[in-house]
């Protein structure tokens, strides 16, 4: 059909003979995603030096629906009391509902930073890295592999995007969103 239009338009052939095809409907695969005991597993296979931090990561990825992107660069002003505004693709802000354990897991993990004997050089980044910068979307996405790989979970099917598509099919399947 591409090769046809290019002639039509380059006036080599009168015609175009394929105007009125249609392509094939190619059937629509649902999306992975980690069944709740798996994210359960997820969660408890966290652990290490940042553990409260990787904690509180993971967390907001499985009960937030969160992109990677948004994630990291998400700052402390981004929390407000149990709401989470992220900016999204096109620079579209949104606010996500935190509920207990996400809060939870960000006060453990506002705890554990202020441990750091580090020097923080982006105060205002949520997530903070070893070198104290705000951290890496490939850190993430090295950190969640791991964890996944210690609780038996493939990653070669699953990776940081199958969070957000396990955070909106447990949320439809519990009833809460449609």
């Amino acid at each position: 059909r591409g090769l046809y239009k290019y002639l039509a338009t380059q006036k080599l052939i009168s015609e175009n003979p394929t105007l009125d095809l249609r392509p094939p409907k190619t059937e629509k695969k649902l999306p992975h995603y980690l069944m709740f005991q798996q994210s359960f597993e997820l969660l408890n296979a966290i652990d290490g030096r940042f553990k409260a931090r990787n904690l509180a990561i993971i967390t907001i990825f499985l009960n937030c629906g969160i992109r990677l992107s948004e994630l990291v660069g998400l700052n402390y002003n981004s929390i407000r009391e149990r709401n989470l505004r992220v900016k999204g693709k096109g620079n579209k802000e949104r606010i996500l509902y935190l509920n207990d354990s996400c809060l939870a897991a960000l006060q453990a993990y506002e705890a554990e930073r202020k441990t750091y004997t580090f020097k923080i050089t982006e105060p205002e980044a949520l997530f903070i890295s070893q070198r104290g910068t705000r951290i890496s979307k490939r850190m993430v996405q090295v950190m969640v592999r791991e964890f996944m790989k210690r609780c038996g979970i493939d990653t070669d099917v699953y990776s940081v995007h199958k969070l957000r598509h396990t955070a909106a099919t447990l949320m439809y399947q519990e009833g809460g969103v449609d």
